[in-house]
């Protein structure tokens, strides 16, 4: 360790090989070495978890901080101070919710520009894919996105249509040219709309209203168009679990499809949501306990990839009692890790699977080699995890803006003791330092 300049140890440092006593070097913010939990440190500066597990930081790759022109929404700065609270290091964000939406090189700049100061944690971005500016994509891709956002069905902002199947095509066909990535809300808009809507406090009506084969229609056409393309394509936010079979057939063929799933969708049911709490309410919806069963089946046997937040926040004045004109989306940033390690403990997975899916895959996803896990090279970026301790959520210690959370009186496992951004501690016992993410642009 001769040229470490900091030893972070742990009795439990999940690692790819698994979890086990390490010692992590790290100089210049990197990981320089994973060493025997003994090793001598020599004159760098030892930080001694005990038995809190030392985890890579988690990389969010959905979430939308809705900065600039909706900041009173959320906004970077409260954003990643809840991300950094989570044991989040990375998150990228959406192109939507914001204004001017990402959809052009000089709307990239300015959401950089408001960004830049205000990032707790590293940040990246996606570009959005609309009807009129195919034109743009390239461009796009060449600053720096890591691919391109696309609804098939109403976005619920005006200014981020959705594609129809002709539009699909002509996108996907462009950002398949120069080897891109997109990433779509797969609901049928037929389908939504041939469904009952009948409004009101009523979660089951809600429901009904975006029925799960509005998600597989969708689905099913994004394969199709993906495998006549040869097109890299991921669903967002899966919540049907009956497009799993279809998502399982089209990889068994070749096509290029990955999947993600949301911490709502595996720890919240349809049964438990009261009639007129719209903290509850995302698009796609949550759904019965059934069918959550199936999604932490396809988790394990590898049909979905990974677990985002789909973090989409408001105002609370836009979660009114009634489903469907309140606004749709769950705030999870700073929750979501405690979240899902609660539910897949109870279901006999381990801290190793939620790192796969939450950290490691989620990089995987979007190409950051150098975060995902604690190896050498990586960004020396951590979350330390006292697992077993638990916390009942009280929305006022939460960091996001606007405190509305669908978790507020639950008990949930796993806090958050410090989170590390390349060697540097960033929060601690909810003390903050000064803001050191960078931006982050996707590597050639």
């Amino acid at each position: 360790m001769s040229d470490a300049e900091l030893v972070l140890r742990s009795t439990r440092v999940i690692t790819p090989e698994g979890t086990r006593p390490a010692s992590v070097a790290v100089a210049g913010g990197r990981i320089t070495a994973v060493l025997p939990h003994d090793a001598p440190a020599g004159g760098a500066r030892v930080e001694d978890f005990g038995d809190d597990v030392l985890l890579p930081g988690l990389v969010d790759t959905h979430v939308h901080v809705n900065d600039p022109g909706r900041t009173e929404w959320e906004g970077f700065w409260t954003a990643t101070r809840a991300a950094a609270a989570g044991g989040i290091t990375t998150l990228v964000d959406m192109p939507l919710n914001s204004l001017p939406p990402t959809t052009t090189v000089g709307h990239l700049r300015t959401k950089q520009d408001v960004a830049r100061a205000k990032a707790h944690i590293d940040v990246g971005f996606w570009g959005g894919a609309l009807p009129d500016n195919v034109k743009d994509l390239r461009p796009l891709h060449e600053a720096g996105v890591f691919g391109f956002k696309a609804f098939l069905s109403p976005s619920g902002v005006d200014e981020f249509p959705h594609l129809d199947q002709e539009q699909l095509a002509r996108s996907m066909a462009e950002i398949a040219g120069f080897g891109g990535l997109l990433i779509v809300h797969a609901e049928d808009p037929h389908h939504l709309a041939a469904a009952p809507q009948q409004g009101g406090p009523k979660y089951a009506h809600f429901l009904a209203s975006r029925p799960r084969d509005a998600e597989d229609t969708a689905i099913a056409t994004l394969i199709a168009q993906a495998k006549r393309l040869h097109a890299r394509v991921h669903v967002l936010h899966l919540s049907s679990s009956d497009a799993l079979p279809l998502i399982a057939a089209a990889r068994a063929e070749g096509v290029r499809v990955t999947v993600e799933t949301c911490p709502h969708y595996l720890t919240l049911t349809a049964e438990e949501v009261p009639d007129g709490a719209s903290e509850f309410k995302c698009c796609p919806p949550i759904r019965e306990a059934a069918n959550q069963d199936l999604l932490w089946q396809a988790l394990a046997d590898g049909t979905i990839d990974c677990v985002v937040t789909d973090h989409s926040p408001s105002t609370a004045d836009l979660k009114t009692n009634d489903f469907a004109t309140a606004w749709g989306g769950i705030s999870g940033l700073q929750l979501s890790l405690p979240a899902v390690w609660t539910a897949a403990r109870e279901r006999g997975h381990t801290l190793e699977d939620v790192v796969r899916w939450m950290s490691t895959r989620t990089a995987d996803l979007v190409g950051l080699t150098q975060k995902g896990a604690i190896e050498a090279g990586r960004d020396a970026d951590f979350a330390v995890l006292a697992p077993d301790e638990t916390f009942t959520v009280d929305p006022v210690a939460l960091q996001h803006r606007n405190r509305v959370t669908a978790y507020a009186g639950r008990t949930l496992s796993g806090v958050v003791k410090s989170t590390w951004l390349r060697g540097e501690r960033i929060v601690a016992d909810g003390e903050f330092t000064d803001p050191k993410g960078r931006l982050l642009t996707r590597l050639p």
